[in-house]
Protein backbone atom coordinates (compact mmCIF):
# COMPACT_ATOMS: atom_id res chain seq x y z
CA UNK A 1 0.00 0.00 0.00
CA UNK A 2 1.25 3.49 -1.17
CA UNK A 3 1.41 6.49 1.36
CA UNK A 4 -1.29 8.39 -0.42
CA UNK A 5 -3.34 4.99 0.41
CA UNK A 6 -2.41 4.77 3.83
CA UNK A 7 -3.53 8.40 4.15
CA UNK A 8 -6.96 8.18 2.49
CA UNK A 9 -7.64 5.17 4.31
CA UNK A 10 -6.86 6.67 7.40
CA UNK A 11 -8.85 9.88 6.52
CA UNK A 12 -11.78 7.30 5.91
CA UNK A 13 -11.51 6.07 9.60
CA UNK A 14 -11.62 9.10 10.96
CA UNK A 15 -14.62 10.88 8.95
CA UNK A 16 -16.58 7.52 10.23
CA UNK A 17 -15.68 8.52 14.25
CA UNK A 18 -16.76 11.83 13.60
CA UNK A 19 -20.33 11.62 14.16
CA UNK A 20 -22.61 13.72 13.21
CA UNK A 21 -21.03 17.03 14.67
CA UNK A 22 -21.31 19.68 12.59
CA UNK A 23 -18.12 21.83 11.36
CA UNK A 24 -18.30 25.79 11.02
CA UNK A 25 -16.13 26.92 7.61
CA UNK A 26 -15.76 30.58 8.26
CA UNK A 27 -15.52 32.32 5.12
CA UNK A 28 -17.57 29.09 3.47
CA UNK A 29 -17.87 31.17 0.27
CA UNK A 30 -14.63 32.59 -0.67
CA UNK A 31 -11.95 30.90 -2.01
CA UNK A 32 -10.88 28.05 0.35
CA UNK A 33 -13.53 27.93 2.11
CA UNK A 34 -16.41 26.97 -0.53
CA UNK A 35 -13.80 24.34 -1.89
CA UNK A 36 -13.66 22.88 1.73
CA UNK A 37 -17.41 23.19 2.44
CA UNK A 38 -18.01 21.42 -1.09
CA UNK A 39 -15.44 18.93 0.30
CA UNK A 40 -17.05 18.21 3.22
CA UNK A 41 -20.39 17.94 2.13
CA UNK A 42 -19.25 15.15 -0.30
CA UNK A 43 -18.11 12.90 2.19
CA UNK A 44 -21.31 13.18 3.94
CA UNK A 45 -20.43 15.97 6.93
CA UNK A 46 -22.91 18.36 8.11
CA UNK A 47 -21.13 22.12 7.35
CA UNK A 48 -22.44 25.10 8.60
CA UNK A 49 -21.30 28.14 6.10
CA UNK A 50 -19.84 31.21 8.31
CA UNK A 51 -20.66 34.22 6.60
CA UNK A 52 -22.01 37.53 7.25
CA UNK A 53 -25.29 36.01 4.77
CA UNK A 54 -25.52 33.08 6.56
CA UNK A 55 -27.67 31.93 8.89
CA UNK A 56 -26.71 32.35 11.63
CA UNK A 57 -24.91 35.24 10.24
CA UNK A 58 -20.93 35.35 11.43
CA UNK A 59 -19.38 38.74 11.24
CA UNK A 60 -15.48 38.65 12.60
CA UNK A 61 -16.63 42.89 13.61
CA UNK A 62 -19.58 41.26 15.74
CA UNK A 63 -18.64 38.98 18.49
CA UNK A 64 -22.19 38.86 19.74
CA UNK A 65 -22.82 36.67 16.46
CA UNK A 66 -20.04 34.14 17.16
CA UNK A 67 -21.82 32.00 19.86
CA UNK A 68 -24.88 31.39 17.58
CA UNK A 69 -22.65 29.86 14.50
CA UNK A 70 -21.10 27.60 17.18
CA UNK A 71 -24.17 26.63 18.56
CA UNK A 72 -23.83 22.11 18.27
CA UNK A 73 -19.77 22.28 16.02
CA UNK A 74 -17.01 19.98 16.61
CA UNK A 75 -14.41 21.56 14.58
CA UNK A 76 -14.02 24.81 13.03
CA UNK A 77 -11.78 26.12 9.68
CA UNK A 78 -10.77 29.49 10.92
CA UNK A 79 -10.58 32.06 7.97
CA UNK A 80 -9.90 35.99 8.45
CA UNK A 81 -10.50 38.71 6.29
CA UNK A 82 -8.42 40.46 5.53
CA UNK A 83 -5.22 39.22 6.86
CA UNK A 84 -4.24 37.40 10.23
CA UNK A 85 -0.92 39.98 10.31
CA UNK A 86 -3.60 43.16 10.03
CA UNK A 87 -3.92 45.22 13.86
CA UNK A 88 -6.51 43.88 15.82
CA UNK A 89 -6.43 40.13 13.93
CA UNK A 90 -4.65 37.97 16.82
CA UNK A 91 -6.97 39.22 19.49
CA UNK A 92 -10.03 38.64 17.27
CA UNK A 93 -8.73 35.28 16.36
CA UNK A 94 -8.09 34.31 20.40
CA UNK A 95 -11.36 35.17 21.73
CA UNK A 96 -13.41 33.18 19.04
CA UNK A 97 -11.10 30.33 19.97
CA UNK A 98 -11.29 30.16 23.38
CA UNK A 99 -15.55 30.58 22.92
CA UNK A 100 -15.11 27.82 20.44
CA UNK A 101 -13.52 25.53 22.57
CA UNK A 102 -15.96 26.46 25.30
CA UNK A 103 -18.29 25.47 23.11
CA UNK A 104 -17.44 22.59 22.39
CA UNK A 105 -15.13 22.54 19.10
CA UNK A 106 -12.26 20.13 19.98
CA UNK A 107 -10.47 20.83 16.57
CA UNK A 108 -9.70 23.63 14.89
CA UNK A 109 -7.61 24.05 11.75
CA UNK A 110 -6.49 27.72 11.07
CA UNK A 111 -5.79 29.34 7.52
CA UNK A 112 -1.96 31.36 8.61
CA UNK A 113 0.08 33.51 6.11
CA UNK A 114 3.53 31.95 4.97
CA UNK A 115 6.16 33.94 6.28
CA UNK A 116 3.80 36.47 8.01
CA UNK A 117 5.28 37.85 11.56
CA UNK A 118 2.03 39.02 12.42
CA UNK A 119 0.16 35.77 11.25
CA UNK A 120 2.10 33.78 14.22
CA UNK A 121 0.43 36.01 16.27
CA UNK A 122 -2.59 34.81 15.78
CA UNK A 123 -1.37 31.25 15.24
CA UNK A 124 -0.32 31.33 18.64
CA UNK A 125 -3.52 32.88 20.41
CA UNK A 126 -5.33 29.80 18.84
CA UNK A 127 -2.80 27.69 20.21
CA UNK A 128 -3.37 28.73 23.48
CA UNK A 129 -7.09 27.73 23.32
CA UNK A 130 -6.38 24.15 23.98
CA UNK A 131 -7.95 23.21 20.79
CA UNK A 132 -7.11 20.21 18.59
CA UNK A 133 -4.73 22.77 16.13
CA UNK A 134 -3.56 22.39 12.86
CA UNK A 135 -2.20 25.51 11.08
CA UNK A 136 -2.39 25.58 7.05
CA UNK A 137 0.31 28.32 5.94
CA UNK A 138 0.21 29.41 2.07
CA UNK A 139 0.62 32.89 0.65
CA UNK A 140 -0.29 34.00 -2.94
CA UNK A 141 -3.01 31.53 -4.56
CA UNK A 142 -3.51 30.69 -8.43
CA UNK A 143 -6.89 31.19 -7.90
CA UNK A 144 -5.95 34.92 -7.31
CA UNK A 145 -5.32 35.65 -11.06
CA UNK A 146 -9.11 34.13 -11.84
CA UNK A 147 -11.45 34.71 -9.26
CA UNK A 148 -10.40 38.21 -7.20
CA UNK A 149 -8.05 40.26 -6.69
CA UNK A 150 -5.88 39.95 -10.09
CA UNK A 151 -9.06 38.76 -11.83
CA UNK A 152 -9.55 42.33 -13.16
CA UNK A 153 -5.86 43.04 -14.28
CA UNK A 154 -5.77 39.75 -16.53
CA UNK A 155 -9.07 40.90 -17.94
CA UNK A 156 -7.73 44.28 -19.06
CA UNK A 157 -4.83 43.19 -20.48
CA UNK A 158 -1.71 44.16 -18.00
CA UNK A 159 -0.41 43.45 -14.49
CA UNK A 160 0.35 46.64 -12.58
CA UNK A 161 2.26 45.12 -9.32
CA UNK A 162 5.08 46.61 -7.19
CA UNK A 163 6.98 42.92 -7.47
CA UNK A 164 9.79 43.85 -9.33
CA UNK A 165 11.86 41.00 -10.40
CA UNK A 166 10.47 38.64 -7.41
CA UNK A 167 9.17 35.44 -7.43
CA UNK A 168 6.68 33.36 -5.77
CA UNK A 169 6.11 30.02 -5.81
CA UNK A 170 2.28 30.19 -6.27
CA UNK A 171 -0.02 27.67 -4.67
CA UNK A 172 -3.38 26.37 -5.91
CA UNK A 173 -6.47 26.72 -3.57
CA UNK A 174 -7.69 22.92 -4.72
CA UNK A 175 -4.73 21.76 -3.20
CA UNK A 176 -5.05 24.07 0.55
CA UNK A 177 -8.45 23.09 0.20
CA UNK A 178 -7.43 19.12 -0.07
CA UNK A 179 -5.05 20.06 3.25
CA UNK A 180 -7.32 21.65 5.07
CA UNK A 181 -10.51 19.12 4.37
CA UNK A 182 -7.70 16.42 5.43
CA UNK A 183 -7.15 18.35 8.91
CA UNK A 184 -10.35 19.04 9.73
CA UNK A 185 -11.22 15.22 9.27
CA UNK A 186 -8.22 13.42 10.15
CA UNK A 187 -6.01 13.17 13.97
CA UNK A 188 -2.99 12.86 11.94
CA UNK A 189 -2.89 16.61 11.25
CA UNK A 190 -2.92 17.36 15.09
CA UNK A 191 -0.63 19.56 16.30
CA UNK A 192 1.02 19.90 12.64
CA UNK A 193 2.04 22.99 11.20
CA UNK A 194 1.98 22.72 7.21
CA UNK A 195 3.57 25.35 5.03
CA UNK A 196 2.13 25.00 1.20
CA UNK A 197 3.73 26.18 -1.80
CA UNK A 198 2.86 25.23 -5.44
CA UNK A 199 5.91 23.30 -7.72
CA UNK A 200 7.49 25.96 -8.69
CA UNK A 201 8.40 29.69 -8.22
CA UNK A 202 7.51 31.88 -10.96
CA UNK A 203 7.78 35.86 -11.53
CA UNK A 204 5.34 38.34 -12.24
CA UNK A 205 6.79 38.30 -15.57
CA UNK A 206 6.25 34.84 -16.03
CA UNK A 207 3.18 34.53 -14.94
CA UNK A 208 1.72 37.08 -17.36
CA UNK A 209 3.79 35.03 -20.24
CA UNK A 210 2.03 31.99 -19.02
CA UNK A 211 -1.52 33.40 -19.17
CA UNK A 212 -0.90 35.32 -22.28
CA UNK A 213 0.30 31.95 -24.51
CA UNK A 214 -3.03 29.92 -22.51
CA UNK A 215 -5.71 32.99 -23.17
CA UNK A 216 -4.17 33.54 -26.76
CA UNK A 217 -3.97 37.23 -25.12
CA UNK A 218 -1.00 39.68 -24.53
CA UNK A 219 -1.20 40.21 -20.52
CA UNK A 220 1.62 42.26 -19.52
CA UNK A 221 3.48 42.99 -16.21
CA UNK A 222 4.28 46.67 -15.36
CA UNK A 223 6.26 47.34 -11.97
CA UNK A 224 5.73 49.97 -9.99
CA UNK A 225 6.52 51.06 -6.67
CA UNK A 226 4.97 50.42 -3.44
CA UNK A 227 4.77 54.06 -2.68
CA UNK A 228 2.64 54.32 -6.54
CA UNK A 229 0.80 51.15 -5.30
CA UNK A 230 0.12 52.27 -1.95
CA UNK A 231 -1.44 55.43 -3.94
CA UNK A 232 -3.63 53.44 -6.00
CA UNK A 233 -4.97 51.27 -3.22
CA UNK A 234 -5.76 54.54 -1.02
CA UNK A 235 -7.55 55.87 -4.54
CA UNK A 236 -10.12 52.77 -5.02
CA UNK A 237 -10.90 52.92 -0.88
CA UNK A 238 -9.01 49.48 -0.09
CA UNK A 239 -6.92 48.91 2.89
CA UNK A 240 -3.05 50.23 2.22
CA UNK A 241 -1.99 47.26 4.33
CA UNK A 242 -2.34 45.11 0.81
CA UNK A 243 1.02 46.94 -0.03
CA UNK A 244 2.94 45.20 2.92
CA UNK A 245 2.28 42.26 1.41
CA UNK A 246 4.09 42.83 -1.70
CA UNK A 247 6.61 43.60 0.38
CA UNK A 248 6.51 39.84 2.11
CA UNK A 249 7.47 38.80 -1.60
CA UNK A 250 10.19 41.47 -2.45
CA UNK A 251 12.43 40.27 0.59
CA UNK A 252 12.26 36.87 -1.31
CA UNK A 253 11.29 35.06 2.33
CA UNK A 254 9.00 32.98 0.34
CA UNK A 255 10.64 32.41 -3.24
CA UNK A 256 11.66 28.93 -2.28
CA UNK A 257 9.60 25.83 -2.74
CA UNK A 258 8.36 24.03 0.13
CA UNK A 259 6.87 20.60 0.58
CA UNK A 260 3.77 21.18 2.71
CA UNK A 261 0.98 19.52 0.26
CA UNK A 262 3.35 16.22 -0.04
CA UNK A 263 3.41 16.46 3.81
CA UNK A 264 0.30 16.23 4.53
CA UNK A 265 -1.08 14.13 1.38
CA UNK A 266 1.43 12.22 -0.07
CA UNK A 267 1.28 13.49 -3.71
CA UNK A 268 2.46 16.58 -5.24
CA UNK A 269 1.19 20.16 -5.55
CA UNK A 270 -1.00 21.61 -8.89
CA UNK A 271 1.08 23.02 -11.16
CA UNK A 272 0.76 27.00 -12.39
CA UNK A 273 0.38 25.57 -15.38
CA UNK A 274 -2.26 23.29 -14.74
CA UNK A 275 -4.24 25.58 -12.95
CA UNK A 276 -4.08 28.33 -15.94
CA UNK A 277 -5.56 25.69 -18.93
CA UNK A 278 -8.30 24.77 -16.52
CA UNK A 279 -9.36 27.99 -15.86
CA UNK A 280 -9.20 29.29 -19.49
CA UNK A 281 -11.08 26.24 -20.55
CA UNK A 282 -13.89 27.15 -17.87
CA UNK A 283 -14.08 30.55 -18.93
CA UNK A 284 -12.18 32.37 -16.16
CA UNK A 285 -10.80 35.37 -18.58
CA UNK A 286 -13.23 35.11 -21.84
CA UNK A 287 -14.19 38.71 -22.25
Amino acid sequence: MTNEQNIQQSTQQNIQQAGSETILVIGGTGKTGRRVAERLTAQGLPVRVGSRNAEPPFVWEDPNTWEAALEGVGAVYVTYYPDLGFPGAAEAVGAFSELAVKKGARRLVLLSGRGEEGAVNSENKLKESGADWTVVRASWFNQNFSESFFLEPVLAGELVLPTADAVEPFVDVEDIADVVTAALTDDRHIGRTYELSGPRSLSFGEVAAELSRITGREITYTPVTLDDYRAGLRENGLPVEFADLFALILDGRNAGVVNGVKEALGREPRDFSAFAKDAAAAGAWNV
